[in-house]
């Protein structure tokens, strides 16, 4: 037995802690597997309830400087209100730091030979270190007592060591002055440091709001109260207290509370939350209705059959919300390098300093204290810890705004490198809402709708509802024995009597003897692309039905889009030649597969993977699902089986097929931006680390100041959130 749970973090401060925190959990007996994504700010943990528990979870966070919030009714609202916490301190430390920087700044370039300007710029610096600045050295500290480093350790190493230096120098000026050396302070170094870093910090923490707003919106769509029809009375009642079952009044302008049907009244809804569709659908009696849409104009009465965690609505913010808190493949290589960032940055000022003792001159000890200073501040682990995730907490947030839910990362990943899309027909291409057309009985027809009816009733098949739906006034026959053949169609005694209810091809195995005009009635009604059942036993066809299913108005637009933009598209459908070839003609499919067992169209998606293809296969249909698991991208249809919505890496709310050209879109720009992130990220501390190490100094006498390292790794982070958040604008 396991459970999957998403567990809001609280005090990270860069992708090192990502990982510290992944580690000790992963460390922990009973949990299967972690990822923390900084981000969101939320680890999502697979345990196994037996062996491990919230509670034990959380403590051994806390053993390392970092917190769990484990109330599981009210997560949500604990860690918004936790980071509204954060954000409004970080903004109180940030203005007070500057208030005391901005004077010693002036002091340190202007008065550094006043009298007493030494103990003026102590005076300012240490609120800055010791209060405001506070909380870089007791993160520092926690982590250094499980032998780890994060970027609080940089920032308390290097304010630390420059504000020591000149306290030192402050109170015992002579014992360099005797050496012939300046004995220099940098007070206003350690503390503009510390500001510029809370100014990113506050920066970071604004814009990183901002790649969420996609799944607040969702949530906010969620109902709190609702009028309830109990014995007759109107009761307004939290929505935490309805019950399956319940009638609920709901009036014009207000969101529908929960899954449903219209017991009574009529009007038009805005499903535009889930569907991503602007047009407002008519909804009547026995309509379905989903929780977070919105009712326009008359009053409505529904049944609720969904309640909570279960409606559509809070099953698409779980996705959403697992979605973004994924790891794509790329972040492993990222995780690596934040895992031993770090230490390696510590290594390298050290270095630094000892260069610069042995190869300084005259101002060695000055330069390679500022040199270190500056390596320790500039580098940035934010920014690498930022790239991948702030970019997928976008793009699939931009997908969740379109009806198109993806997830996870890896799903956004593979998508763009999709080359082969591989189409269902029914349901898909088009509406899966089969009709009967043609009805043509050879006997008694009282009895041959009663047979037919009753084999047909037990099926889950789209067609035999259909069927089932236009013999409602006929008595369903009693079967002894009913047996489903996959992908052909039903068989059952009835009155000592085997029958057969299937494909044309399902009774000639049976050889059952079909006439030359029964022949061309099928012919010809296949012909009109119209799927033909027939029933028969095992002498002779009994009855021959034709059903039509109509297409999708945007399927000839989606599927000739997908073709234009390079897509090798095929058609794999189960229905007959003739029905399967005048579809693939009607909307511009030239590749189709006819009489398809799921098993072939699995088989058929595997060939094309061993030929070097990366498939997406779109379906909606229990007979897909195979075939969804088999592909590299499975897309299900919004409408389709939960069985196929399961399997699906990527789901399509509003069943509508131009969302797959979208999808990809979005998973191309999504991947792009994580390209331009990393790539940033790493070029910033790849030129930024050498300069402020001070190598082109001898040159041309360019050194990077611990103040000007603190704003470039202020900057770095809030660059890359900033890319992620240009998504957000851009049209599909």
């Amino acid at each position: 037995m396991q459970e999957e749970i998403q567990i809001p973090v609280l005090g990270m401060s860069c992708a090192a802690c990502a990982g510290s925190i992944e580690k000790i959990l992963q460390d922990t007996p009973g949990v299967l597997a972690v990822s923390v994504n900084y981000a969101n700010e939320k680890a999502a943990v697979k345990i196994d309830p037996e062996l491990t528990n919230l509670p034990l979870l959380q403590k051994q966070v806390q053993s390392i400087g970092y917190d769990l919030i484990i109330e599981t009714e009210n997560n949500e609202e604990l860690a918004k209100e936790a980071k509204e916490g954060k954000l409004k301190k970080t903004r109180s430390n940030m203005i007070w730091a500057g208030v005391f920087s901005v004077p010693l700044m002036v002091v340190g370039m202007l008065g550094m030979h006043w009298p007493f300007a030494s103990y003026i710029m102590l005076a300012l610096a240490t609120p800055v270190i010791f209060i405001f600045g506070r909380s870089f050295f007791v993160n520092a500290f926690k982590q250094a007592k499980h032998g780890s480093a994060n970027m609080d350790t940089l920032v308390a190493i290097s304010t630390g060591i420059a504000y020591s230096f000149s306290l030192f120098n402050t109170f015992y000026p002579a014992f360099f002055k005797n050496k012939g050396i300046e004995a220099h302070v940098y007070y206003e170094a350690a503390a503009v440091v510390i500001f510029f870093i809370l100014v990113g910090k506050w920066l970071e923490e604004k814009a990183k709001s901002g790649t969420s707003e996609a799944l607040k919106k969702l949530i906010s769509l969620q109902a709190k109260n609702v009028t309830a029809i109990r014995n007759g009375e109107e009761l307004t009642i939290p929505i935490s207290e309805v019950i399956v079952g319940d009638l609920l009044l709901v009036k014009p302008g207000e969101k529908i509370p929960v899954d449903g049907k219209v017991k009574s009244g009529e009007s038009y809804i805005d499903e535009s939350s889930i569907s991503g569709e602007p047009i407002p659908v008519l909804k009547h009696k026995k309509s379905e209705v989903f929780a977070g849409t919105i009712n326009q104009k008359g009053s409505l009465k529904i049944l609720a059959n969904k309640i909570g965690g279960d409606t559509y609505l809070s099953q698409i913010i779980k996705m959403v919300e697992s979605a973004q808190g994924s790891k794509a493949p790329v972040q492993k290589i990222v995780d690596k390098v934040a895992a031993v960032f770090v230490p390696t940055v510590l290594a390298i000022a050290i270095l630094t300093f000892v260069l610069w003792i042995s190869l300084g001159g005259d101002n060695k000890l000055a330069l390679g204290l500022l040199s270190s200073l500056s390596v320790l501040v500039i580098a940035c682990p934010c920014a690498l810890g930022l790239a991948t995730p702030t970019a997928i907490m976008v793009g699939v947030g931009k997908a969740a705004e379109k009806g198109i839910l993806i997830k996870d990362a890896e799903s956004l990943e593979i998508s763009r490198k999709v080359d082969t899309i591989i189409l269902d027909k029914t349901g898909t291409i088009t509406e899966g809402k089969p009709t009967v057309s043609d009805f043509f009985t050879f006997g008694d027809v009282a009895t041959i709708k009663s047979i037919i009816k009753g084999l047909e009733t037990p099926s889950e098949h789209p067609l035999a509802a259909a069927i089932v739906d236009y013999l409602k006034d006929a008595q369903a026959a009693s079967f002894d024995h009913f047996e489903s053949i996959t992908g052909k169609g039903v068989r059952g005694v009835f009155d000592s009597q085997t029958y057969f209810l299937g494909t044309p091809t399902l009774l000639n195995e049976q050889s059952a003897k079909v006439t030359k005009e029964q022949t061309q009635l099928i012919d010809s009604l296949q012909k009109e692309a119209k799927t033909v059942v027939v029933l028969g036993d095992n002498k002779e066809i009994k009855a021959i039905v034709a059903l039509t299913d109509k297409i999708k108005k945007s399927s000839e637009a989606a599927i000739r889009q997908l073709i234009k933009e390079g897509f090798d598209v095929t058609m794999l459908t189960g229905d007959n030649e003739a029905t399967a070839s005048a579809v693939a003609q009607k909307v511009g499919i030239s590749h189709f597969k006819a009489s398809c067992l799921p098993s072939d169209k699995s088989e058929y998606i595997k060939i094309s993977q061993e030929q070097g293809k990366v498939v997406a296969m779109v379906g909606d249909g229990i007979n897909d699902s195979i075939s969804l698991a088999q592909a590299d991208v499975g897309i299900a249809m919004g409408s389709g089986a939960d069985i196929a919505l399961e399997v699906a890496k990527i789901a399509i709310t509003s069943n509508d097929l131009l969302k797959v050209s979208e999808a990809i879109k979005i998973s191309k720009l999504t991947m792009k931006t994580v390209k331009q992130n990393l790539f940033w990220a790493f070029i910033y501390n790849l030129i930024g680390i050498p300069l402020a190490a001070g190598v082109l100094y001898s040159f041309n006498g360019f050194m990077i100041t611990p103040m000007i390292a603190g704003a470039a790794m202020a900057f770095s982070s809030v660059s890359v959130v900033l890319n992620s958040l240009r998504l957000k604008t851009i049209n599909i």
